[in-house]
């Protein structure tokens, strides 16, 4: 037995190798670091389900703030409707520039009919009298104006996006316009803009298939005002100084 255990005993350790060790560590390591990440994440869930909650007060708010929303669309509407646009210039660029919880659901609608569900989002748009009539509702969430050829091409090229089974798909390659367009003998990014800054006969198809363009916050942020620009606002009608809000955005 005395020799036995002194044989056990003279045994050297099981060896286990240093590269074993270091993946054994860092495996513990990225475990422990994804149960932190997972901890914050459940932690900062909690805290924005706590911050979403509203006090009676605010639902009150809410309401007026809506219902306050349409009494002024209503009466937008009842006034006399000027011109928007002159004869010589059939496109428009809008943009939406604010509105969230203070919108009636009617304009909410309106809005996203246009394609504007998003704040500083933007969309080219032929102006006819139905475009005009869905303006003058949503007026105070919403800017526009005649954008030149320069800012047509740069909206495009930087900020252009596919509309491919509601996918955003940027539009890098001239075989997706060629693909989607080419039966209009629209083949490349020059043809969409030559065929929006024309206002050509496709233009309803080129618009549908470019992506709501996904503007900048300007340096800044816009003034919260509901405001017309014409009486040192933000919103409405820019005329031709929308090219400068553009430029700002791109």
């Amino acid at each position: 037995m005395a020799e036995e255990a002194a044989t056990a005993a003279a045994q050297p350790l099981t060896y286990v190798q240093e590269a074993i060790l270091k993946k054994r560590k860092s495996t513990e390591e990225l475990a422990l670091r994804r149960r932190a990440q997972l901890q914050l994440s459940q932690k900062r869930s909690k805290q924005s389900k706590s911050s979403d909650f509203k006090m009676p007060e605010q639902f009150i708010r809410d309401y007026r703030d809506k219902e306050l929303d349409l009494i002024r669309m209503k009466h937008r509407v009842k006034r006399r409707v000027p011109p928007v646009a002159p004869l010589n210039s059939k496109l428009l660029f809008i943009i939406r520039i604010q509105g969230k919880n203070d919108m009636h659901p009617k304009t909410k609608k309106i809005l996203n009919n246009l394609r504007l569900r998003r704040v500083l989002s933007g969309i080219f748009v032929k102006a006819t009298d139905a475009i005009l009539a869905m303006l003058q509702k949503v007026e105070p969430y919403v800017t526009y104006g005649y954008p030149n050829l320069a800012n047509v091409r740069e909206l495009i090229i930087k900020k252009g996006f596919a509309n491919i089974d509601k996918q955003r798909v940027p539009l890098t390659d001239n075989n997706i316009v060629e693909q989607e367009l080419g039966k209009y003998g629209i083949l490349c990014t020059e043809d969409i803009v030559h065929e929006i800054a024309n206002v050509g006969p496709h233009f309803k198809e080129v618009t549908s298939f470019l992506w709501p363009f996904m503007l900048n916050k300007p340096d800044g942020g816009l003034r919260r005002t509901k405001r017309m620009y014409k009486d040192g606002g933000e919103t409405g009608n820019r005329e031709d100084h929308i090219n400068e809000l553009i430029s700002k955005l791109n």
